[in-house]
């Protein structure tokens, strides 16, 4: 009988743990099953949005990408700018590039972290993401002063340095280039890829506005004066020692295909960074200047800036 009570005991207690091991099991399937839900819905993205500019007195549209649970979380995320290029507009990374699939599949890989996107339209009324040399449309005021705010006041956006990067292809790539060397307190990376690399001989820079009278009225000394602000060289060699530490301390990642019409100026950086000690990684790749490059090398991108968003 001694026996027998211990086997019926010992059989309540097998009994018990499996009961417990069944729920733990059922438990554990079920956050795996919400946490995939969460995945496959993928992020959201919202082709024109708008925001209200002084300066610029219109409104001004862009696109934006919310990653995998944006809507199911108070979380704060990390943000990117992704500039498009000549000829396109905020539809651009969204229609050609496949920003959704690539960020989804990029993110869902555990290759980037989540983050927000935004495609900023440069396309309405002057092309270009610069303040124009006659001072009646300037952009770049408008996406520091306006935009920028305007983004993280809408969306939960991580406001630190650390959590901002920039990027952009050919015209965007260019933008990309000098929004962070004319403001390296506001990006932890930037990555131009197969950019347009801007002025690199005055006498080309007049020539070449003279075409499209952009200099017009503008004095021989303010013409200098821009012409450095968009020369690579003149802004590297005019920089203080205190923007000088903050360009180098950039996450640089620069990318052309060896097809690309732009191969010569994006060497040209790349040789003068190492001259300046920059720290950069520069990749020249088999293509041209097309979407199948630039779709190829969005995913790249995304994993180069998430190392500055996170801690390595």
């Amino acid at each position: 009988m001694f026996y027998v009570r211990n086997v019926l005991i010992l059989n309540k207690t097998i009994t018990e743990k499996l009961k417990i091991m069944k729920r733990l099991v059922i438990f554990v399937g079920m956050v795996c099953l919400i946490v995939s839900m969460v995945m496959a819905q993928g992020g959201l993205v919202y082709e024109t949005k708008t925001v209200k500019s002084e300066i610029l007195k219109m409104d001004r549209k862009y696109a934006i990408y919310l990653p995998p649970g944006y809507n199911e979380s108070d979380q704060s995320y990390p943000v990117l700018y992704l500039l498009h290029g000549s000829g396109d507009d905020h539809t651009g990374w969204v229609q050609f590039g496949q920003v959704q699939h690539i960020a989804d599949k990029t993110i869902a890989e555990g290759l980037a972290s989540r983050m927000i996107i935004v495609m900023p339209d440069a396309n309405t009324g002057t092309r270009g993401y610069f303040n124009v040399a006659q001072g009646n449309f300037n952009y770049e005021d408008f996406f520091f002063q306006e935009l920028i705010p305007h983004i993280e006041k809408t969306y939960r956006v991580r406001t630190d340095r650390r959590y901002r990067a920039v990027a952009g292809l050919s015209m965007g790539g260019g933008g990309t280039i000098f929004y962070a060397l004319h403001r390296p307190d506001m990006f932890a990376a930037a990555a131009p890829l197969s950019a347009s690399t801007g002025n690199w001989d005055l006498e080309q820079f007049k020539q070449r506005s003279a075409t499209n009278n952009s200099l017009a009225g503008v004095s021989e000394e303010k013409i200098v004066a821009y012409f450095n602000r968009h020369s690579i060289e003149g802004v590297l060699n005019n920089a203080s020692e205190e923007d000088m530490r903050r360009i180098k301390s950039i996450r640089w990642y620069i990318s052309c295909g060896d097809d690309d019409f732009l191969y010569e100026g994006n060497a040209r950086m790349h040789i003068l960074f190492r001259q300046k000690e920059i720290p950069h990684e520069f990749r020249i790749k088999d293509g041209a200047h097309t979407w199948t490059y630039w779709r190829m090398e969005l995913p790249l991108v995304m994993e180069f800036i998430s190392k500055s968003f996170n801690q390595f």
